[in-house]
C-alpha cells in the first residue's frame, strides 16, 4: 500500500509522466518478485523451535546459514527501492523549485517543499528500519536468539516498523491534505475580506443615491 502511495505521489510531482510511471510500477514489480522468491526459498530452508510458555505452545521461526542471508536481502532490495523513490522526489522538486522561482509561484513551490520534506521523513524512518533489521542477523544477535538482549533489540525494530507503517506512511497523504486545507482557507478568508468590502462600497453607493 505505501508504495502505491509512493508511486502516485511521484507520478503526480512528475504531472502524469508516463515514462516515469511505467519505470516505477516495472521497479517495483521487480523488487516485489525477488522479494517472494526469497520467501519461498527462506520457508523451504527455515526451521521452527517450539518454546512452552504459561502453558501455552509458541514456535518461532529459526534461519540459519543461507537463510539469514536471504532475509538480508529482502531488507537491500527495499532500501534500493526507497534511494530510488527518494532520488525521483529531490529531482523533480528542485528542478520544479527553480522554475517557480523564476516565474513567481510560490503556493505550488511551497507544495513542493511539503512533498519533499516529508519522503525525506518517510525514508530516514524506513532506513533506520531497515538497518535494525539487518542488524539483527549480525553474529552477535544471531547467535543467541532469544536472548533478552536481542528481543529488546527486536522490540526497538518492530517500534520503528510500526511507526513508519502506521505514523509516517500516513502522513504521505496527510501532510497533501493539510497543505490543500490550508490553502483553501486562506483562499475562503481572503474571498470573505472581498465580499465584505463590496458589499460595503454598494451599500454606499445606494446610501448615496438615495441622499441625492
Amino acid at each position: 500500500m505505501l508504495n502505491v502511495i509512493m508511486i502516485t505521489r511521484l507520478y503526480a510531482m512528475y504531472r502524469r509522466s508516463r515514462k516515469v510511471l511505467i519505470t516505477l510500477v516495472v521497479t517495483i514489480l521487480a523488487v516485489s518478485i525477488i522479494n517472494v522468491t526469497i520467501g519461498g526459498i527462506t520457508n523451504k530452508n527455515s526451521s521452527a523451535v517450539v518454546f512452552i510458555l504459561s502453558g501455552s505452545y509458541v514456535c518461532f521461526p529459526s534461519f540459519a546459514g543461507v537463510g539469514v542471508l536471504l532475509v538480508g536481502i529482502t531488507w537491500i532490495t527495499g532500501i534500493a527501492w526507497e534511494v530510488l523513490a527518494l532520488c525521483f522526489a529531490v529531482w523533480i522538486a528542485v528542478k520544479r523549485i527553480r522554475e517557480l522561482r523564476q516565474s513567481g509561484g510560490g503556493i505550488l513551490g511551497n507544495l513542493f517543499k511539503v512533498l519533499i520534506k516529508t519522503h525525506v521523513i518517510y525514508f530516514t524512518s524506513f532506513v533506520a528500519t531497515s538497518c535494525f533489521q539487518i542488524g539483527y542477523f549480525s553474529p552477535t544477535l544471531s547467535a543467541n536468539p532469544y536472548s533478552l538482549e536481542t528481543q529488546i533489540y527486536l522490540g526497538f525494530s518492530q517500534i520503528f516498523m510500526l511507526l513508519q507503517t502506521a505514523v509516517l506512511g500516513p502522513r504521505l497523504i496527510l501532510s497533501v491534505r493539510e497543505f490543500n486545507a490550508t490553502l483553501v482557507a486562506d483562499t475562503d478568508s481572503d474571498g470573505g475580506t472581498g465580499m465584505n468590502s463590496i458589499a460595503f462600497r454598494e451599500r454606499v453607493h445606494i446610501t448615496t443615491g438615495d441622499g441625492v
